[in-house]
């Protein structure tokens, strides 16, 4: 047995958790630059604002409802799903982080247990600790349990928990949902299976095997199988390896200066290399792309440049990969243009054990980072994890002139010390 605990309305579940006053009113969040709506609590979801609805289309229907409106807070959110994590993780043997705000937990050795009340513990336990709702699907497979979930999740009935361990209740399950919502299918697919007339879950499972394997490969076998009861999607208790890293913004204001670009550029580099520093990986590659904006009347003032070079040894230094985005947007630049977006993608990672043994043909090439740059940045990232992130950073590094609209940002009141909150008797 499987167990999904996903929670409810994330982002805007953690604006609540620490503001009662919002519990009972409708509250979405918005995406990089306040831009459009990407979080909504349920009573949000009632008034008909939609998934990624831009916020200038809304405006008024936000005002007339008092809807609570916060920019992202990433920082905040990211913390909130560590200490939501920490408590099924301490309820199952093991756990499988799936995401920011879903986890899968292993209930195979749970056969004595009554796994219905179990998963209602759980739920009450995350509720308890942090503040957060959850939903809590079980089932045979990873799949059902996503099934199991979005049904704990969309019907009152289940308050929160559904259970499949049974055929009837999997059948069940399976005719109620429609195809285009089965894990791993979506739109595109559902185009395809919706000609051959399977439009729920359980025509899916009974699709030919053949036709299935032959127009949904290796993976829509797999999806089959699990949907009638057989595992084929075990636990992943080590996350994989990241093949790419990308750090990218939009900018708050139109950026008109290669001065200012290349300050924005310098800081997504820098993060790269801080995040390889975390995955304990090097990278051989780096790709830089600008742009201005894409629904610019204008054509004439449109622009999209991108360009990717190899870096002359695997690294993971702040200043060498600064260097090289800076390079490349010597070449991508155009003077004249209101670029609007930015970022570096760093790829061809490997182990960062492995980079000595890289050797460049070139005698007047270091083979990898130096042992004196290493400890730099060992220095840079011991700093910046004590005092925050930002506390000591390279010159190139300034976000003044290109910072993303925050203009609602909640306080990170589990993050800063100066926004946790004062309780006074």
């Amino acid at each position: 047995m499987f167990a999904l605990v996903d929670c409810n309305n994330f982002y805007a579940s953690c604006e609540r958790v620490f503001n009662p006053a919002l519990r009972t009113r409708p509250v979405v969040v918005l995406s990089n630059n306040d831009g459009c709506i990407i979080a909504r609590s349920e009573e949000a979801k009632a008034l008909g604002i939609k998934m990624g609805t831009p916020v200038f289309k809304c405006r008024d229907l936000l005002r007339r409802h008092k809807v609570a409106v916060f920019s992202s807070n990433y920082p905040l959110y990211g913390d909130m799903s560590s200490r939501v994590m920490m408590t099924p993780a301490a309820l199952a043997p093991d756990i499988e982080l799936y995401s920011i705000d879903e986890a899968f937990l292993d209930m195979s050795s749970f056969g004595r247990y009554d796994l219905a009340e179990y998963a209602r513990l759980i739920r009450r336990t995350v509720r308890q600790h942090t503040g957060i709702p959850v939903c809590v699907g079980m089932a045979p497979t990873k799949t059902l349990a996503k099934v199991a979930n979005r049904l704990a999740k969309k019907n009152p009935v289940y308050q929160g928990v559904c259970l499949l361990d049974g055929a009837e209740l999997i059948a069940s399950a399976l005719a109620m949902t429609k195809v285009e919502d089965v894990w791993g299918i979506g739109r595109q697919l559902s185009k395809l299976l919706s000609a051959r007339n399977i439009n729920t879950a359980a025509d899916l499972a009974a699709a030919p095997v053949p036709w299935v394997r032959k127009h949904l490969h290796i993976t829509g076998a797999r999806l089959q199988a699990e949907l009638n009861g057989t595992s084929c999607l075990p636990m992943e208790l080590v996350r994989a390896a990241k093949q790419s890293i990308c750090t990218s913004r939009s900018f708050g204001k139109s950026v008109t200066t290669f001065d200012e670009l290349h300050q924005a550029v310098a800081t997504f580099a820098g993060k790269c290399a801080v995040k390889l520093r975390k995955e304990q990986a090097v990278a051989s590659m780096l790709t830089l792309f600008i742009g201005t904006s894409p629904f610019d009347d204008n054509e004439g003032a449109r622009y999209w440049g991108t360009k990717t070079i190899s870096l002359p040894y695997p690294t993971q230094d702040s200043m060498t990969l600064i260097r090289a985005a800076q390079s490349v947007l010597d070449v991508l630049f155009r003077a004249g243009y209101a670029y609007k977006k930015a970022g570096v993608i760093v790829s061809e990672l490997s182990p960062v054990a492995l980079a000595g043994r890289t050797l460049s043909l070139f005698a007047d090439e270091a083979a990898a980072d130096s042992e004196q740059s290493k400890t730099l940045m060992q220095v840079m990232d011991g700093i910046n994890e004590r005092y925050g992130r930002g506390a000591l950073r390279l010159a190139s590094e300034n976000s003044v002139g290109w910072k993303p609209n925050q203009d609602r940002l909640s306080p990170s009141y589990t993050t800063r010390w100066s926004d946790i909150i004062s309780v006074k008797g």
